[in-house]
């Protein structure tokens, strides 16, 4: 039987280096998507195949599409995860998340190479705050959902937002599902591992004294739910699921506190000093990384774009079309894969 053929577009990511792992091990021909400077550090697998694209070029990338379909006919499936999560200067997010998405399917159409089905990585942060006031009953938010009116504030997600309306312009002879992760995490993360090494120094940083309610997605999880959206193509449920968008989170809400406090448990850490800002001193925090970045040229993981998202209050999330049309429910739950992150840091002598 011949394997099914799959193309990870941001492949050297810290999610495209898993959405690739998973498929090898369901036994797919999976083509690592990469840039030419892309590090191969996570895509060492000896049965990984790599294809270079440049998707910010239509002449280069048309190209390589070419030659590739020459070669290995097209692929079956293709999850589109590159894109740029940190930017130096901010219009440069419509041109990583927002172009070379448009140039790749505009190609894959030109060329005859459209897939069963195309998955697109977006954002949860794309609904940005929509629901930002408290029940009085319960003392919690309300749930988003995927139906809801997106209202991005950050530069990041208004050009993932920007993507999924082009996809969402294209006839149906394009087949797609969009999906939304709240906050991943996991073995390879740098942003959250940032918390880890903050805490095992004894010391937790927090901001904003309004009640926060926080939702996470385990990276493997989040993979896993990916490839359920190919499992359902492949047993004949193409049409119940596509152009359907997925908010992905573990089911549960949490506290602003819950992370750092499964780490500080993981770690074994006795003491914490634990420091809460206001949210003008986050504004000024991100300020000075604005200025750092645009001094250095290399985008930090505290700046001005991200401050925006740093304040929003409410992360609830609704996954419920993932449960029913993708039969698919989290395994992960933070404390489980808090444990297997920290463990994975300590091993690999980051922390």
């Amino acid at each position: 039987m011949e394997k099914l053929k799959i193309l990870v577009t941001g492949a050297s990511g810290f999610i495209g280096s898993f959405l690739c792992e998973e498929g090898l091990r369901r036994e797919m021909e999976v083509w690592a998507g990469i840039r030419k400077t892309s590090s191969r550090k996570w895509l060492q697998n000896e049965w990984l195949k790599f294809q270079t694209l440049d998707l910010s070029n239509t002449d280069t990338l048309r190209q390589q599409l070419s030659d590739f379909k020459q070669k290995n006919g097209k692929w079956d499936y293709i999850i589109h995860a590159g894109g740029a999560t940190k930017c130096v200067d901010p219009a440069d997010f419509m041109k990583h998340n927002y172009q070379c998405t448009v140039n790749l399917v505009q190609m894959l159409q030109e060329l005859d190479m459209v897939p069963r089905l195309f998955v697109y990585l977006s954002s949860f942060s794309v609904l940005g705050p929509i629901k930002e006031t408290l029940n009085p009953a319960t003392n919690t938010y309300e749930e988003m959902y995927a139906t809801d009116t997106p209202q991005p504030n950050t530069a990041y997600a208004k050009s993932k937002l920007r993507s999924e309306q082009f996809l969402q312009s294209l006839n149906y002879l394009f087949p797609y599902v969009i999906f939304r992760p709240t906050g991943v995490y996991g073995p390879r993360e740098r942003d959250y591992f940032l918390m880890a090494k903050s805490i095992k120094q004894h010391v937790d940083f927090s901001v904003g004294y309004k009640k926060q309610e926080i939702t996470f997605v385990y990276v493997r999880d989040l993979v896993n739910a990916i490839y359920a959206s190919i499992q359902k193509t492949e047993e004949g449920a193409l049409e119940r699921i596509e152009r359907q968008i997925f908010n992905v989170s573990d089911g549960q809400v949490y506290s602003s506190r819950a992370f750092s406090d499964y780490i500080q448990q993981d770690l074994g850490i006795r003491f914490l000093l634990r420091i809460k800002a206001p949210v003008w001193l986050l504004h000024v925090i991100c300020a000075i990384g604005d200025r750092i970045s645009q001094w250095t040229k290399k985008p930090v993981t505290l700046n001005l774009d991200k401050d925006h998202s740093l304040r929003q209050r409410n992360w609830r999330c609704d996954i419920t079309p993932l449960r029913q049309l993708l039969d698919f429910e989290p395994k992960w739950q933070l404390e489980r894969g808090t444990r297997e992150t920290i463990d994975w840091y300590v091993k690999n002598k980051w922390l």
